[in-house]
């Protein structure tokens, strides 16, 4: 068990443990603390309280009691059982219990003797200071500042999801959330504090809050696509036209009017309105956002993602990107070291930079990050250049950029090690909604069938890999999730689901920087959720979701008109891609007959595989990896980042040829030379986007790519 920093100010006592932790909020009573803890006969605690009064701060502490008195207490019996008693060693350092009042929540992690048998709550420990007698005992709950103690709050497993919630194993810890020591100094904003007594009967004379009356919208309308505007099933091909006619109906080459919706947000609130006005929406507010929006999007959450851990809430943020920057600020410290995926988000690691913090990568395989790898990782850590990582980013579903989909048994697997090594799971999920499956070579595809009538909603969310949080038993994973994949970039509006503690730092947090997401984003999407509901919302993304299977399936199938692919199973030896169905590019025959015989081919730099590539399941990239083994000889040698390396050079050609796509090397998490998961004058990589050229410009695209490489594999010799 891991103890606390007053460990080496207790005896070493070998019976019962009781691990607390209590969370400062807005008026912790420290006064009242040490009372209790002296009146417990534990004055070394009340001294410790005092020392840390001044610190807004979280106060970890173990506490080895005793055990004089057993045989009483073993009369009395268990009033926990062993079941009970096993949930609370889960989730019990969660509980999340609060008292307004006193502006603090107490969470009980673990109390358990040393051969496990279940320990005693009494109903006395819901009084402040325990009595005598029970100091004495082996059930010792000496620390409680509520009025009662809610068994059912403790218990924080959520029952929804014990199927996929496993027993704790010998060795699980409980979680000990790590908080940036700034994090820790976040108080709430003195003006913020007085939000909740806004209401309806109290007369606003204490904040700076202008008059609605002097805003200058009236109204706010939009005309809003339906929910069903996009169909279910892909259009397929007519063997009577061209093979691409049904695509140029698909990027809107069709005259065929959109269906649309009126919605009108008014200024002034009214009964019907749901709480959604401009008086309310474009003032001042406080930073967890508008109570419809906040509602909605719980209410989402937790039927999408089935959280594991009952005590989680939601939070609106600015934007996923926002939303990695405010749980760095509050996880990390200067000089710390967050673990990432080979190949991550550029912008999540020049978000952490500024901080002092570093990264360390993981290998990667065609599921994304490797379990073993990670553990390796941590187990192998040395501490003398650095304290290990507590904190890990990842993209899991379409990850950016290698489009790998992680199942929900890597992530049980990746869920062990960070519970082992006491790691908080960021999970960036931007592309969860456009998991679009496997790719189907054009010759090969036939018509998706039809989901059962009745029971569409379902299936969809079934269909959908897992989040880390329906297997998050212990609330150590933050979510971060959006509305720019599937509403608009532009509305700047995403949420944290997580537990608690997290969300209370985290408003904290918000409260002095960006408060809340900017009114006028926040008001439309609330009132095209409104009018939408979860069925329309789940509708418009199934929809969505079809509509990118088809922009990659195009992309793909253009490829293999410009290439000649050969498919195969990855091997160990390609990394990220190891276990996937590989498709690598050779030149096109052409007539009939190959572009020169391969002899020749190999006398040009044309013999061999061009590039190789996974096509993606979920997101908007597909990730490209350019052979360059022939020609690393030629490589300048001064790194392997910079315009002299193959892949800069190549992507330069590109540009200047009228196509952008992004350099690999963009996407390496640890751009160190001695870390860089792979030399660009080795293995080049391109990220190739798919979400927004209409086919046109991607024909030409692609063709653009084909002769251009084909021109620097051959300008090699």
């Amino acid at each position: 068990m891991r103890l606390g920093p007053l460990a080496s100010l207790l005896p070493s006592l070998p019976c019962w443990e009781v691990l607390c932790r209590i969370n400062q909020g807005i008026q912790t009573n420290w006064a009242r603390l040490r009372s209790t803890l002296h009146a417990a006969s534990y004055p070394q605690l009340g001294a410790e309280c005092e020392y840390t009064s001044g610190i807004a701060a979280q106060l970890e502490f173990a506490v080895i009691v005793h055990a004089c008195d057993a045989p009483a207490a073993a009369r009395r019996g268990p009033i926990v059982s062993s079941h009970d008693m096993r949930r609370l060693v889960i989730s019990g350092a969660q509980m999340g219990l609060r008292s307004e009042s006193a502006g603090w929540s107490l969470g009980l992690l673990i109390m358990r003797n040393r051969d496990c048998r279940p320990g005693l709550i009494s109903e006395a420990c819901t009084h402040c200071a325990p009595a005598d007698n029970l100091c004495r005992t082996p059930a010792l709950v000496f620390l409680s500042f509520l009025s009662s103690l809610s068994l059912s709050r403790i218990l924080a497993v959520n029952p929804e999801s014990q199927d996929d919630v496993r027993e704790t194993k010998q060795g699980d810890r409980p979680l000990a959330p790590p908080l940036r020591c700034l994090a820790r100094a976040r108080q709430l904003s003195p003006l913020k504090g007085l939000q909740k007594y806004f209401t309806g009967n109290a007369i606003p004379l204490a904040g700076g809050m202008p008059s609605p009356a002097y805003f200058p919208f009236a109204n706010i309308s939009a005309d809003a696509l339906v929910s069903d505007s996009f169909p279910l099933v892909a259009p397929s091909t007519d063997a009577n036209t061209s093979s691409f006619a049904w695509l140029w109906r698909l990027f809107g080459a069709s005259d065929k009017g959109e269906h649309t919706t009126r919605i009108t947000i008014p200024k002034e609130p009214s009964a019907g309105d749901n709480g959604l006005n401009l008086a309310t929406a474009l003032q001042y507010g406080p930073a967890t956002g508008l109570a419809p929006l906040q509602k909605f999007i719980q209410e989402f959450s937790e039927q999408v993602y089935h959280p594991a851990f009952s005590d989680c809430t939601t939070m609106l943020h600015t934007g996923n990107t926002d939303g990695w920057s405010k749980a760095v600020g509050t996880l990390c410290n200067r000089g710390d070291t967050i673990i990432a995926e080979e190949w991550t988000y550029p912008s999540a690691v020049a978000s952490v930079r500024p901080f002092g913090v570093g990264v360390m990568p993981v290998q990667m395989d065609g599921e994304g990050m490797r379990a073993d790898s990670l553990r390796t990782l941590l187990a192998q850590w040395d501490e003398s250049k650095g304290k290990r990582p507590h904190v890990m980013y990842t993209v899991p579903v379409g990850q950016n950029p290698s489009g790998a989909t992680m199942g929900i048994q890597r992530k049980r697997e990746i869920y062990d090690v960070c519970v082992e090594y006491d790691v908080i799971i960021v999970e960036d999920d931007p592309y969860f909604f456009l998991q679009v499956g496997p790719y189907v070579p054009k010759s090969e595809r036939v018509a998706e069938p039809n989901l059962p009538a009745g029971d569409e909603v379902k299936q969809f969310i079934n269909s959908l890999a897992p989040s880390f949080l329906k297997i998050d038993y212990q609330g150590r994973v933050i979510r971060l999730d959006t509305f720019s994949k599937t509403i608009a970039p532009g509305v700047r509006l995403g949420w944290f689901t997580a537990n608690t503690m997290f969300i209370e730092r985290l408003e904290r947090h918000a409260e002095t920087t960006t408060q809340a997401p900017c009114g006028l984003g926040q008001s439309l999407v609330t009132k095209l959720l409104q009018s939408w509901a979860y069925e329309g919302y789940i509708r418009w993304l199934r929809g969505l979701r079809i509509q990118y299977k088809a922009r990659r399936d195009l992309f793909v199938d253009l490829l293999s008109e410009e290439f000649d692919l050969q498919r195969a199973v990855g091997t160990h030896e390609l990394g990220a891609w190891h276990g996937q169905t590989v498709y690598t590019a050779y030149v096109k025959q052409r007539g009939g007959a190959l572009w020169g015989s391969r002899s020749e081919k190999a006398s040009v730099g044309l013999g061999g595989p061009l590039f190789s590539f996974v096509p993606p399941s979920s997101g908007m990239f597909v990730w490209v990896k350019v052979h360059f083994k022939e020609r690393a000889a030629s490589a300048n040698a001064n790194g392997p980042v910079g315009e002299d390396t193959l892949e800069m050079k190549l992507w330069i050609k590109l540009a200047e040829a009228g196509v952008l796509m992004a350099p690999g090397w963009f996407f390496a998490a640890d751009t160190d030379e001695d870390r860089i998961p792979a030399d660009p004058n080795v293995e080049g990589h391109l990220r190739i986007s798919f979400s927004n050229a209409d086919f046109a410009d991607m024909r030409k695209a692609v063709g653009i790519f084909s002769k251009t490489l084909k021109k620097f594999f051959e300008d090699s010799i």
